[in-house]
């Protein structure tokens, strides 16, 4: 019996295969199958092109043909799918090679490129006709090119490029890090940058052999699918390919080995979720034999944790979510108080509820302390939970970061006497906040750690910017210190809860294991653009101590500028937002959505829409509802999900940022810089879940955090 045939599909095929018709792909995927059962069936017409052995076309149907490789014996790999005249009209089109620099194999389209190699008179050669300072790369050699790893057949084109236009159109032909290269060259970077923080990270030690195929398509930069269930997976859901999807930089990433914590940051879309998902897929994977969760995945939102399980099935399967503990931190914290002190109060209320109950508690207990209620419960909170202080002797040492008003000793007594009375207080009604829950469960996990008894071998937590201080003192005491314990990935410019900590000191050691992405696979550039500009003026921290920045985030997507509207009042803008779903042709396939910054706007919307007979989902605090329809929600419940086109509404002074965050401009200017700076970041998360088209509208006065020339792109003209 003949050795079975193998037949693996590069990245470059897939996305071929996404443009065919939903005909096309069935049958694509029916060819696939025929071919590993039999190569040489008549009726699959397998032959050698222009002479060459290695490059092959088979028929998929009577029109459509597969372009593959033969990488060994029985060894193929699918680099193309073409139409029967685009195959054989122009065979010298196709190129294909082992990039040296990083080992994978690279296909290439290039016609109408120039295919004179390397070393004869592409280097050096003059343009004749176009001037030196007119074109993109004029100021870099085709040696420096090669050395950062571009496809040397495309160095004739890149020499021609001038404009930004023909860069993108250069795109869609080229291997994904001549893209990242030429791309962070067009973006401002430096050949030494670009050497360091683009080719580096998926250059290869060993010495390349630019012949042995079957080498190349082992290493990680031959981006390639294998499995018949995620090849299907992939050939039903184009929409969410993604999730599959790995660049070798973020492979790099996931199979690593750290010897202690370690972070990975970058900014929307650029693949966080997706490093993290893969991580504990690799982290299972390496786990001894057994049937016991000793993986936790774990995120601040619940609807988040829900669709990250949803995710790891489709990636993983079944059998690897067996080992993993996916939930939501806060529910991680309540069972661990549940197990840990049954007699803890049951009824668990939100944080953002706390500045209320402060004031039921002065007024009801206190009515004469002079204190402001909201002051009290920041301070509460994010002092005396915060740092998990349990004596007056401790709160009164303790440092207060990001608090603006000074206590002196006279006050930290008077306020601590407060919040002992207030605790009392709420568990004689049996009420706790959430924030409580996680200061008791960091500290019964405390005690079982120092007992040696740990709950999980490994921790990723996704979206880290939005857990508390108590949250990552659990989360430590549940993993034993050590290689591989605990993988975090974040972005603090998204952070929309007011968790601020220095992760060091928790414990929690990540200095020389951060890492960050900045190349966005959601949104178009000029989506980006605009959200950058939302961003512009503010600075944001590292979680250890340092600051952070989007420097050289990125995206290789083009598409339609985002539309700025404003309008005279809100009946006004329900019209303008139902004239822009009318453009876009009212899709109900859940790919459009809806964003507003309060519940009652969202209800009113909603509303709306099912007055004008447009089918509406709910985004509540597990995600939508169901798939189908418009979906509309608040901006909180846009975390994590994403839009082929959204529109956000609302967008007024005193929706964003809110209005009641003025009282605290004199009182308390840390805290206003603080609530400020957090609503900039719920619009620019908002944004940022556009993949292809973006819309923002307002009535009335606009944000201060839209810029003038957005406002005036929306600032209807006079008559």
């Amino acid at each position: 019996m003949s050795a079975a045939v193998k037949l693996q599909v590069l990245e470059r095929a897939e996305k071929e295969i996404m443009k065919l018709s939903r005909p096309d792909i069935g049958a694509v995927y029916e060819f696939m199958h025929k071919f590993r059962a039999n190569p040489d069936q008549p009726g699959l017409d397998l032959k050698s092109l222009r002479g060459d052995t290695r490059l092959m076309a088979a028929r998929v149907k009577r029109d459509l043909r597969a372009l593959m490789l033969h990488i060994g014996e029985r060894d193929y790999l699918l680099v193309g799918v073409e139409h029967r005249s685009a195959v054989y009209a122009n065979l010298d089109r196709y190129a294909y090679r082992i990039n040296r620099v990083t080992g994978g194999i690279e296909v290439m389209d290039l016609h109408p490129i120039d295919t004179q190699p390397v070393g004869d008179s592409i280097v050096g050669r003059a343009l004749a006709g176009q001037p030196e300072q007119t074109r993109l790369f004029a100021a870099h050699t085709d040696a420096q090119l090669v050395e950062l790893g571009v496809a040397e057949p495309l160095l004739p084109r890149i020499r021609q490029l001038t404009s930004e236009d023909e860069l993108l159109e250069l795109v869609d032909r080229a291997p994904q890090l001549t893209v990242d290269v030429l791309f962070a060259l067009f973006d401002g970077k430096s050949f030494q940058d670009v050497l360091e923080q683009v080719t580096r990270p998926v250059q290869v030690a060993e010495v390349i052999d630019t012949d042995d195929f079957e080498a190349a398509v082992r290493r990680p930069a031959t981006l390639v699918t294998t499995d018949d269930e995620a090849l299907n997976f992939i050939l039903a859901e184009s929409f969410e390919r993604w999730q599959i999807f790995l660049h070798p930089t973020q492979r790099r990433l996931v199979e690593r080995r750290y010897s202690g914590p370690a972070r990975v940051g970058g900014g929307p879309g650029t693949g966080k979720t997706i490093v993290a998902l893969h991580r504990v897929a690799h982290l299972v994977r390496a786990l001894p034999p057994g049937d016991d969760q000793v993986v936790l995945l774990t995120t601040f939102n619940r609807n988040l944790a829900a669709d990250l399980r949803t995710r790891l099935v489709a990636l993983a399967g079944e059998e690897v979510l067996a080992r993993v503990d996916v939930v939501n931190i806060d529910r991680v914290a309540a069972r661990v108080v549940t197990e840990g002190d049954p007699a803890a109060p049951k009824r668990k209320v939100d944080d953002n509820q706390a500045p209320q109950l402060w004031r039921r508690f002065l007024a009801a207990e206190v009515p004469e302390t002079g204190w402001d209620a909201d002051f009290l419960a920041a301070e509460w909170e994010q002092v005396i939970l915060g740092q998990a202080l349990t004596t007056r002797a401790g709160y009164l040492r303790a440092r207060r970061p990001y608090r603006g008003r000074n206590l002196n000793r006279v006050e930290r007594n008077q306020v601590w006497e407060l919040a002992e009375r207030f605790v009392r207080w709420l568990t004689a009604q049996g009420l706790t906040t959430w924030r409580q829950v996680a200061v008791r469960a960091a500290a019964l996990e405390g005690s079982r750690a120092t007992a040696g008894e740990y709950r999980y071998r490994h921790v990723v937590v996704d979206e880290a910017q939005d857990l508390s201080a108590a949250h990552w003192r659990m989360l430590r005491a549940m993993v034993p210190p050590g290689p591989d314990d605990m993988f975090l990935t974040g972005d603090t410019h998204q952070r929309i809860y007011d968790n601020r900590v220095t992760l060091g000191s928790l414990g929690i050691n990540i200095r020389g294991r951060s890492s960050r992405l900045t190349l966005s696979y959601r949104t178009t550039r000029q989506i980006l653009a605009a959200a950058l500009e939302i961003m512009s003026g503010e600075v944001y921290d590292d979680l250890d101590g340092g600051s952070e920045d989007l420097a050289g985030y990125r995206s290789l997507l083009r598409g339609a500028r985002p539309r700025f509207r404003g309008a005279s009042d809100w009946a006004a803008e329900l019209n303008l937002i139902a004239e822009q779903l009318a453009d876009w042709g009212t899709p109900q396939d859940g790919s459009v959505a809806v964003c507003l910054p309060t519940r009652e706007l969202a209800n009113e919307m909603t509303t709306r829409l099912i007055a004008d007979g447009i089918a509406t989902v709910e985004i509540g605090p597990d995600g939508p509802k169901q798939a189908d329809g418009v979906h509309v929600g608040t901006m909180h419940r846009f975390k994590g999900l994403e839009y082929q086109k959204m529109i956000i509404a609302g967008m007024a002074d005193g929706y964003v940022p809110r209005h009641m965050i003025n009282r605290y401009r004199d009182s308390d200017p840390k805290r206003y810089q603080r609530e400020r700076q957090r609503d900039r970041s719920l619009l620019f998360v908002a944004a940022t879940r556009a993949r292809d088209e973006l819309a923002i509208f307002w009535h009335g006065s606009p944000s201060p955090f839209l810029t003038d020339r957005q406002i005036q792109a929306g600032t209807p003209e006079r008559p």
